[in-house]
């Protein structure tokens, strides 16, 4: 027996009529929650504005905080967020962007409160907590990526691989093909290799691609690995990473050695880019392709005289596991179940 529901179910279009429905609901959520936190964000300044005004016209002292704190606990038992620490971070986001408009342009209405007080904590200047502040926006890092990235140095490394864009390239291309390469790589998984063979090496980025590609950059997705291009004498060349850009639509060779680049590796990777270029680049569609040689080593000279006598755009870069010092001090798995369970407590409203 047939029901109403089952008719229903079986109209023309409802099947895309409901998807359609579902899409715009969670549209209308995904903006409802972001007007909210912006407006959140907002108060948190104002309230940091306050502080701020009244402890250097009026001489308020230190212990004005302390009575806040306590005070908008009392008077708002139901939401979090009301401590002297997060108090003193407001009145530290109001004193780092002076205006609200400046605010709330920068991270106001681009990221979480949580992210903001590692901007605070962890950078020194505002141009580099604008920054990294843009960069987590626009990736949609997770607060533990945003402090990763800062620990790593991201700022410093990109751009910072020496390479021949400059010369083979048209400038605004060139700037372009230097925003996708940085010195050095740091991919943390590497630390937990036992040997240091190029194919074990390999193995273990594979193992963790998302990991990889994100240490990568944003944008850059696996074309393949050990892909073989067939050339026209039927000989063929093999790419260690084959990786395509999506939005600067181009193709990304890397190769991958143990050891110090030499003039003969980057004559290699040379060919594999001219190869791409020819037999998979569209060039009415595709940017340029360019090449990306990664080493464990390299001197300055030598590197410079090989990027020159090549014609290829290319770069070399460094890349490392995670430097023992740095994975000494990071937290244990009990330090860092003890912060999700803080940050489970604290609820969403501190969140905002």
């Amino acid at each position: 027996m047939t029901t109403d529901d089952d008719s229903v179910l079986q109209l023309v279009g409802y099947s895309d009529l409901l998807a359609r429905l579902k899409d715009r609901v969670r549209q209308t959520q995904f903006r409802a929650a972001r007007a909210a936190n912006t407006e959140v964000m907002r108060l948190y300044w104002s309230i940091g504005r306050e502080i701020l005004d009244r402890q250097s016209v009026d001489g308020w002292g230190s212990k004005v905080v302390d009575r806040l704190a306590a005070d908008l606990k009392r008077e708002f038992p139901e939401q979090r967020g009301w401590s002297r620490r997060n108090l003193l971070y407001m009145r530290r986001a109001a004193g780092i962007w002076p205006t609200e408009s400046e605010y709330v342009h920068h991270v106001g209405a681009r990221l979480p409160w949580r992210h903001v007080t590692v901007l605070l904590d962890r950078l020194d200047t505002r141009d580099d907590r604008d920054w990294y502040a843009a960069r987590a926006a626009d990736e949609g890092w997770s607060r533990a990526v945003l402090e990763h990235k800062i620990t790593a140095d991201l700022r410093s490394a990109v751009g910072a691989a020496p390479s021949n864009f400059d010369t083979v390239l048209e400038p605004a291309d060139s700037d372009l093909a230097r925003q996708l390469v940085k010195d050095p790589y740091v991919f943390e998984h590497l630390s937990m290799v036992s040997t240091r063979r190029e194919r074990d090496v390999e193995q273990a980025l594979m193992d963790r691609l998302q990991d990889t590609l994100m240490e990568l950059g944003r944008g850059m997705s696996l074309v393949g690995r050990q892909f073989r291009l067939p050339l026209g004498d039927g000989d063929e060349f093999v790419i260690d990473l084959l990786l395509f850009h999506v939005e600067q639509l181009r193709y990304v060779v890397v190769e991958l050695k143990v050891g110090p680049s030499t003039p003969a590796h980057l004559g290699q990777l040379g060919a594999y880019v001219a190869a791409v270029d020819g037999e998979l680049r569209r060039p009415d569609i595709h940017a340029p392709t360019v090449g990306i040689l990664l080493c464990t080593g390299k001197k300055g000279a030598a590197v410079t005289y090989a990027l020159a006598s090549t014609a290829a755009p290319v770069a070399v870069a460094d890349y490392q596991g995670l430097p023992p010092d740095t994975r000494a001090a990071l937290p244990s798995a009990d330090e860092l179940q003890a912060v999700v369970d803080e940050e489970l407590e604290r609820g969403e409203g501190d969140q905002a």
